[in-house]
């Protein structure tokens, strides 16, 4: 192994942690936010969207921003971006100032999402096996240290914008310096090669958008915790906020232990069989959290959804980006799926909620569940393995690979 590779696998986690610190810091503080503007469920619900609205329209244009300039040079940008939108978000003092601020960040976001994996990939097939779901425990990591900011920040009586400031100017330097231990893309090495990946981009393998659909539901299951279980334990289960804000980080504890093992499961079990069983199980952790009639019993659901959902999307988007030379315009599309999932979820939650009840509209998650161990099945077999490339060291091609 490498001295470049080995800093470019830290680089590659650590932006994982810091895209989980900041989009955690916007999901635990969000009841605070609802609270400040006094807002409903229901324009909760529509300030998700414009932000879903925003990282899903940037997510379009990536296929064709990475195919140019790569993940680095997209990280490079949009990274520190993201942590100045989110002041936007903090200083927004009306609704319609808020969702233009979401839906700011969410583009931002969105491009730092696709980067970061595609620059996961990078790496992933540069190692030449399964480390995605690792790297996917980072953002656990930034996600967890989110959340319990979030309730130190409650505890001590930190204003909102404070807080969200506070993380903001340490985001922005980090962002910066993570920049400069990326990988290049890899790329095809002759032009018959360069004419097959163009062509790639243009039309991409059906098996792609298969696992852009279990993306979708296992983003929309993530997305439904993370957007309403604050709410769902303050408005239901008449936790205190303090206490509600611990909902989100114990989620991401499940996720973290179910991602730092993912790789050794997926290894051992082979990642069809493996996203058949957490669709399986997120439906029955779901079901727990559903039926729970306390605060203790919801919470301990909501570790165990994220132990089943972690290692979903992980695997689907690493499975992406093995499904063509380059990694950057397949997970694009699988991310730009998977965030359609993000986008719709929140805004089925809000509106069933309105209907009849949030504890009757989470059962959306439930069927989600299901629906991602079916689709599994139909995932083809030969499609489990990291394929191999060569990846650039500076401006020249070198193989960084180490064995399997």
């Amino acid at each position: 192994m490498t001295r470049a590779l080995r800093k470019a696998r830290h680089g590659a986690v650590l932006t994982f942690v810091l895209a989980g610190l900041m989009c955690g810091t916007f999901t635990v503080r969000l009841p605070a936010l609802a609270d400040r503007l006094r807002l409903p469920e229901s324009s909760v619900g529509l300030t998700l969207l414009s932000w879903g609205i925003g990282a899903l329209l940037t997510m379009q244009l990536m296929r064709v921003v990475l195919a140019r300039i790569g993940s680095r040079g997209v990280l490079r940008a949009a990274a520190p971006l993201c942590a100045v939108s989110l002041v936007l978000v903090a200083f927004a003092p009306s609704l319609p100032v808020l969702a233009v601020a979401a839906a700011l960040f969410g583009m931002a976001f969105g491009a730092v999402d696709v980067g970061m994996n595609a620059q996961g990939s990078a790496v992933e097939r540069a190692y030449g096996r399964p480390i995605m779901s690792g790297m996917h425990a980072g953002w656990c990591v930034g996600a967890i240290s989110a959340g319990l900011l979030g309730t130190g920040a409650i505890a001590l009586g930190l204003s909102l914008t404070a807080h969200i400031l506070v993380v903001a100017l340490v985001s922005v330097p980090a962002a910066l310096a993570l920049s400069r231990l990326h990988l290049p893309d890899p790329t095809p090495e002759a032009d018959e090669a360069g004419q097959a990946s163009a062509r790639a981009r243009r039309r991409l393998p059906g098996v792609v958008y298969l696992l852009g659909a279990v993306t979708f539901a296992a983003f929309m299951v993530e997305g439904v915790v993370a957007d309403w279980n604050g709410l769902y334990l303050i408005g239901t289960l008449h936790a205190s906020e303090a206490v509600a804000a611990l909902g989100y980080p114990v989620f991401e504890a499940g996720m973290l232990l179910a991602r730092l093992a993912g790789d050794r499961l997926r290894g051992r079990y082979g990642a069809r069989g493996l996203i058949m069983f957490s669709g399986g199980a997120t439906a029955l952790a779901f079901l727990v959290v559903i039926a729970a009639p306390v605060t203790v019993a919801a919470v301990a659901g909501l570790f165990f959804i994220g132990l089943s959902v972690a290692t979903i999307s992980p695997m689907a988007l690493s499975l992406a980006g093995t499904a063509t030379r380059e990694p950057g315009p397949a997970i694009a599309q699988a991310s730009a799926m998977g965030y359609a999932g993000l986008l719709l979820g929140p805004v089925v939650i809000g509106f069933l909620s309105a209907a009849a009840s949030l504890r009757v509209a989470m059962g959306v998650a439930v069927v989600l569940g299901v629906v991602i161990a079916v689709a599994a099945r139909l995932l083809p077999a030969s499609r489990t393995e990291i394929i191999p490339l060569p990846v650039r060291s500076g401006d020249e091609e070198a193989p960084l690979r180490t064995a399997a």
